[in-house]
């Protein structure tokens, strides 16, 4: 079980102040715990990678739509403001992945880091907990592919070059708005959108592949900043996008309306009936093959505008799916990997 830390490190009070925002509204509380294992498995094929690895439970970040806030509810914790201010720390992340790596039947296949929340969420520039399991990765030449909001990233610049080098990294950038006070709104814990696209240029700058997320796509409230995102995230170097539709399962629909109601008191009807527009009159469809993507009318036309944006500015749209990188391993393992850099 989780065990509280009495004196928590201060994320904001750190060696690495230049990548972080200001301080969360609410008490950070942090927990600790020897977790028993760190690769989840995942059987669904709405996502396109097996392997996805968690150092933290919870997000600092807040974001009012992130499907992760169900699974806190496991811990005992709230949907609400608990995944907001009561991360746990899973601090022997880094051997447990090592141990993993070391085992016979791995087959070095790519790993997605943040699969379910940030892995570079504010207490990573405390605890350094994704670092070091890249550092794991780099030794056993195991590529892997991160999707983040966080600019602390470019701290990790040189270690993802090498692995890179090694065995092939790609990073995703999440960038659902350009307005910044749409952003602050909704995802109030996360870096700027500035912020963001500075991250994006720095690390396509020292060589690494980096590509746009534009997660999630809310009709009503982000879908007209479709072009402007792709263009700028192009001119910060992004060569890849893709999207992914707001789902709301369980308890995250209430705080995602509360939070859109408050801060858009007067769109919060338009938004949320153009959501149900977009998945053909559906709230949340749970049925595999449709969570991350819509139908219908509204739909077709969203995807069609993120098509010609990305066609634009020479982006590869991937459909649903993330494509997975491979370098070396895959000369020696066989066809392991699609889409090599």
């Amino acid at each position: 079980m989780p065990r509280p830390v009495s004196n928590p490190p201060n994320p904001f009070e750190s060696t690495h102040l230049e990548w972080l925002e200001d301080t969360p509204q609410v008490r950070t509380e942090v927990f600790e715990e020897e977790a028993k294992s760190i690769l989840a498995r995942n059987e669904s094929p709405d996502i396109p990678f097996r392997y996805s690895l968690n150092p933290y439970r919870g997000c600092a970040h807040a974001c009012a739509y992130c499907y992760a806030r169900v699974s806190h509810q496991y811990l005992g914790f709230g949907a609400g403001t608990d995944f907001d201010s009561r991360i746990v720390v899973k601090r022997n992340a880094a051997q447990l992945l090592r141990a993993e790596l070391r085992k016979r039947s791995w087959t070095g296949e790519p790993i997605a880091f943040s699969g379910n929340t940030d892995c570079y969420q504010p207490l990573e520039a405390s605890y350094e907990l994704t670092r070091a399991c890249l550092r794991v990765c780099r030794d056993f030449e195991n590529p892997v592919q991160i999707i983040t909001k966080g600019t602390l990233v470019r701290r990790d610049t040189d270690l993802l070059a090498e692995l890179h080098e090694r065995a092939g990294v790609r990073v995703y950038v999440s960038i659902p708005f350009l307005d910044e006070a749409v952003g602050r709104a909704i995802e109030p814990g996360a870096p700027s959108p500035a912020r963001r696209l500075d991250t994006l240029r720095r690390l396509a700058e020292a060589g690494i592949p980096v590509g746009l997320a534009i997660a999630p796509l809310i009709p009503g409230l982000n879908d007209s900043d479709i072009p402007r995102i792709v263009e700028a995230a192009a001119g910060a170097g992004a060569t890849r996008v893709f999207a992914i539709l707001l789902r709301l399962p369980g308890e995250v629909e209430s705080v995602f309306e509360e939070r859109l109601r408050d801060a858009f008191p007067d769109r919060a009807d338009r938004v949320l009936s153009a959501c149900r527009q977009a998945r053909a009159g559906q709230d949340s469809p749970s049925a595999f093959g449709e969570r991350m993507r819509g139908a219908g009318p509204r739909w077709e036309i969203l995807w069609r505008m993120l098509e010609v944006a990305a066609r634009r500015h020479g982006l590869a749209l991937t459909d649903r799916e993330i494509p997975m990188v491979g370098r070396r391993r895959a000369s020696r393992q066989g066809e392991l990997f699609g889409d090599p850099e």
